[in-house]
């Protein structure tokens, strides 16, 4: 079992080296040098040269890579060439502000959708199935940020119950840090409560029909020790689809942080695009490369403990 613990880790480790090198090898396939970008176009030869070896750009590329790499590693993502600040740092005070809204939309559909999909597979063809159906087509075909926008149009302007926009940190108030974070995190949760939804529903009644349920009911145990049992051998697969949830959330939170003007990741993103800063977007993207390997990493691990079968066969 520890061993292939470590296997896994091992993979999840290469895969981060693997998509490292390039994201490394794209952000510099682009024509011109950096040194063009930041100088301007009136720079001449001479002060493109000492650009290039102030900052080891006139190094080979696997050369620049490891020492990059080797400073990832150590917490230190370089210092951005376009506004000289440390890109460690502007990660850090923009990332509390996306994992915010990602936390908390997790939770809204890692709850919801689970229990949606409980709920409907105990009662299959009842009114709460149909509707439940009904609403997880409607929740997996309505965009994210047309949601934003609806929500924004109701809740903020017509209603007047939450601000339309902007982020108040946890410091500022609870009150208002979930009133900044809660339609950001309802636009985002919607489509996947219904994926949720509709995986834990197949789930568990595919595993309410396996005979060791039937054998349980016959020896007399009670429906809820029945249903807990079937529910515990049913989380699997909702695991992994929520891992992977989880991983996506942080790209669609790209797009709702612009529509709820939210000073996250996205902004961060976007400025290091326009710029062509490098190595911010380096540290971006890799972070939420990270995040998704690490997710998986962890709803593989969750499912060796869940799962006897799979323990068995570690």
């Amino acid at each position: 079992m520890l061993r292939l613990v470590a296997g896994r880790i091992v993979s999840s480790i290469g895969t981060l080296l693997f998509v490292g090198l390039a994201l490394f090898a794209l952000t510099r396939s682009g024509p011109g040098s950096p040194a063009r970008i930041v100088l301007g176009a009136d720079a001449t030869a001479e002060q493109i040269v000492q650009f290039e070896q102030a900052h080891g750009l006139d190094r080979p590329f696997l050369s620049q890579y490891a020492a990059w790499l080797g400073d990832v590693v150590r917490g230190d993502f370089g210092k951005s060439f376009v506004t000289g600040r440390n890109v460690a740092t502007d990660i850090v005070s923009a990332l509390p502000v996306t994992l915010s809204i990602v936390l908390f939309a997790f939770a809204i559909a890692l709850v919801c959708g689970v229990g949606i999909g409980v709920l409907a597979a105990l009662r299959p063809g009842g009114a709460f199935d149909r509707v439940s159906r009904f609403a997880a087509v409607l929740g997996l075909s309505i965009p994210a940020f047309w949601l934003g926008i609806v929500l924004i149009r109701f809740l903020a302007v017509d209603l007047r119950l939450l601000p339309p926009g902007g982020y108040f940190p946890l410091s500022a108030g609870l009150s208002l840090h979930l009133q900044s974070i809660l339609m950001p995190s309802l636009s985002l949760a919607v489509y996947y409560i219904a994926v949720l939804a509709r995986m834990t529903q197949a789930s568990l009644q595919e595993t309410l029909r396996g005979d060791y349920v039937r054998t349980a009911r016959a020896m007399g145990l009670s429906s809820r020790q029945v249903v807990f049992y079937a529910l515990v051998n049913a989380l699997p697969p909702v695991i992994n689809l929520a891992a992977l949830s989880f991983g996506y959330m942080f790209g669609w939170a790209l797009i709702i942080e612009q529509v709820f003007n939210i000073p996250g990741l996205s902004r961060a993103l976007l400025n290091a695009i326009s710029q062509r800063d490098f190595l911010l977007l380096q540290g971006i993207v890799f972070l939420f490369t990270a995040i998704f390997v690490f997710a998986n990493l962890g709803a593989d691990l969750i499912n060796r403990v869940l799962d006897p079968r799979q323990r068995a066969a570690a």
